[in-house]
């Protein structure tokens, strides 16, 4: 969608879903469903965020979880369902660990973070690039002087 946008084509999406129904590997009803989104709302950023799909994800997600987590706990991998949770609960998240990570590189190798709006002081105001000294020992350094 964003290279759509960046290169102005013109996807006409309900037609795009139209398209795989009558292939060889997908003949889905399911992507009736999805011509009908788009047919709804043309501009349509996410199938997410039609009524179908949202009812859908909301409905099965108890489900899901219970999938993934037993697959978890018993020892059998599923790739495409817990890949596609981690998505989902990524996109719909206001918060990610994003954050810590870029703490913990910074903890390793001096790479710098910025710290988020509530956790800002007169010291680490939002929006500063900023290395913390996490041990007490070695010098105030920063990795921000190369480019990798």
């Amino acid at each position: 969608m964003q290279a759509a946008a960046q290169y102005k084509w013109k996807l006409n999406k309900p037609e795009i879903a139209l398209m795989w129904r009558g292939g060889c590997i997908i003949r889905s009803v399911f992507l009736k469903d999805i011509t009908n989104a788009y047919r709804s709302n043309p501009d349509l950023e996410n199938l997410l965020f039609d009524d179908f799909f949202n009812k859908a994800i909301h409905n099965a997600q108890g489900g899901w979880r219970d999938v993934v987590s037993k697959g978890a706990l018993w020892g059998i991998p599923t790739p495409a369902f817990s890949t596609a949770l981690s998505f989902y609960d990524g996109y719909r998240a206001k918060d990610l660990p994003a954050n810590l990570l870029q703490a913990q590189r910074d903890y390793f190798g001096a790479h710098t973070f910025r710290i988020k709006p509530e956790f800002a002081t007169d010291k680490y105001p939002v929006g500063d690039n900023i290395h913390i000294n996490w041990t007490g020992r070695g010098g105030n350094v920063s990795a921000s002087t190369y480019n990798a």
